[in-house]
């Protein structure tokens, strides 16, 4: 199921996807602790780019705990690689690039925004842990050799970073909902005010009719009255008894 504007949920993203897309990037890592301009501009708008770059940290390649300096020379090399200024022959896809790294890099600037994203970081940590504790647990009830996979160091790591990546996806699709939620409200909330506005305009208009009428049918309701005094008298005039004439005497 995708989430709202397209973007792909957390559910969308296979395990496969993580596997093949952390492998690959390990490889270009040690072939290249750099890379080239066209290989960022490639893992930056990688497919899926948008569910992987909610990570800043993953955006700027640098490890969570790096100092601000550290932070600081990272930006300005990778901003480098990937500026449209360098790649001329690709300005359109280096401009994205280098907005996904600006956008990284000015997030992380903010101090609470820098802590949000550490807390991600620290709770797709715990969790591993505690699923592996939780497995150790079961074989060992079962009467299995306790050993599982993420024993290995970068299996351990792999873990974390696949589930560091799920929770981004989790907060932004929330993030989402809650802005169209929001969205929903504020039109709903302005559909009732202009109705609202509408209405106490029709009011008045009616008012001001009937303020400017009142004269009218003041007069109407006269002339109603002395008409019908008129004619009440004319008919009282029909009903006088006629004169009775005197009979003649022989």
């Amino acid at each position: 199921m995708a989430a709202a504007g397209g973007e792909p949920s957390c559910q969308s993203v296979s395990d496969e996807l993580f596997q093949n897309f952390y492998t690959e990037v390990k490889q270009i890592e040690k072939r290249d602790s750099v890379l080239t301009s066209k290989q960022q501009i490639d893992r930056l708008l990688r497919p899926g780019a948008s569910y992987f770059n909610l990570n800043p940290f993953e955006v700027l390649q640098i490890d969570p705990e790096a100092t601000d300096d550290e932070l600081k020379k990272r930006f300005r090399a990778l901003s480098i690689l990937v500026h449209p200024d360098k790649n001329q022959d690709d300005p359109e896809r280096a401009q994205k690039a280098f907005e996904a790294v600006d956008k990284a890099y000015k997030l992380l600037l903010e101090p609470e925004q820098k802590k949000r994203a550490m807390d991600v970081i620290h709770a797709g940590k715990e969790y591993v842990e505690h699923m592996v504790k939780e497995k150790k647990k079961q074989l060992k009830k079962d009467g299995k050799l306790v050993d599982v996979e993420e024993d290995d160091p970068e299996m351990f790591k792999q873990a974390v970073y696949k589930q560091t990546m799920k929770l981004f996806a989790e907060l932004e699709i929330k993030r989402k909902e809650r802005e169209a939620k929001d969205m929903h409200e504020r039109k709903r909330a302005r559909e009732e005010e202009i109705e609202a506005a509408e209405k106490a305009k029709r009011d008045r208009e009616w008012q001001k009719n009937f303020e400017e009428t009142r004269d009218g049918r003041v007069d109407s309701w006269r002339n109603f009255q002395a008409k019908g005094k008129s004619k009440e008298k004319k008919n009282r005039s029909f009903l006088k008894p006629p004169k009775v004439k005197m009979e003649q005497r022989e």
